[in-house]
């Protein structure tokens, strides 16, 4: 288990709001399928007793399937995955490819790194995120799994996710329908509580970035700030 560095402060998650309450436990949550998707993606996996990835929706550019917000030393980042222009109007998340060009992977990983390198727990996590920035992937959605799964290991997420089978636009009862909820271009209506960020001297807080940020400045009490 990874322990905390004896120089850091004991850090208490406290909300930006401090008289919003503290989010309710959902039966089932419906999620897309994200890259690196932002805290309060996992905040509401955590909070679930069962997650649902959307898989058969429509591919939708400048959204966190294929982007992800990560906080460097002169603020924030967007990281976004190039993907093969579909051939039809509308392609199913599934099946969306992985552009090759660009060397994309390289520039990530470098971001990541002159980012997070700095941060308390990042040495911990180097060698379970690089390969998946040296690693071909054919599919978007895969790449992103693949992520979100090492992600639930390290912060001790145990919600049991299982994929659509088709797109339903009726949704159950007891089934929180977030999928175009989550996106860059929405306020979240869930509060990031504060946490050490390394740059935060210079650049403030900022909410609601990749979980890799959480991550790699609290380590393994990241599961703390998911309330």
């Amino acid at each position: 288990m990874v322990q905390r560095e004896d120089t850091m402060e004991k850090i208490v998650p406290q909300r930006e709001d401090s008289g919003m309450n503290k989010p309710e436990r959902m039966a089932a949550v419906l999620l897309s399928s994200c890259y690196l998707a932002p805290v309060e993606y996992y905040s509401a996996l955590f909070r679930a007793e069962k997650g649902i990835i959307e898989i058969h929706d429509n591919y939708q550019k400048q959204s966190y399937r294929n982007r992800c917000n990560i906080a460097g030393a002169n603020g924030v980042l967007s990281l976004t995955i190039p993907v093969v222009k579909p051939t039809q109007t509308q392609c199913k998340m599934k099946d969306i490819r992985i552009a090759d060009h660009g060397n994309w992977q390289h520039l990530h990983w470098n971001a990541i790194v002159s980012a997070y390198n700095s941060t308390p727990f990042f040495r911990y996590y180097e060698e379970d995120f690089r390969p998946f920035f040296t690693k071909r992937f054919d599919f978007l959605h895969d790449f992103n799994e693949g992520l979100r799964q090492l992600i639930c290991r390290l912060t001790g997420i145990e919600t049991a996710v299982v994929y659509t089978t088709e797109y339903n636009e009726t949704i159950a009862p007891g089934l929180y329908d977030l999928r175009e909820a989550i996106h860059p271009k929405k306020k979240p209506d869930w509060v990031t509580p504060v946490y050490y960020q390394v740059f935060s001297s210079k650049n403030g807080f900022i909410p609601n970035l990749s979980i890799l940020d959480l991550l790699c400045n609290m380590g393994n009490e990241s599961r703390l700030f998911l309330i």
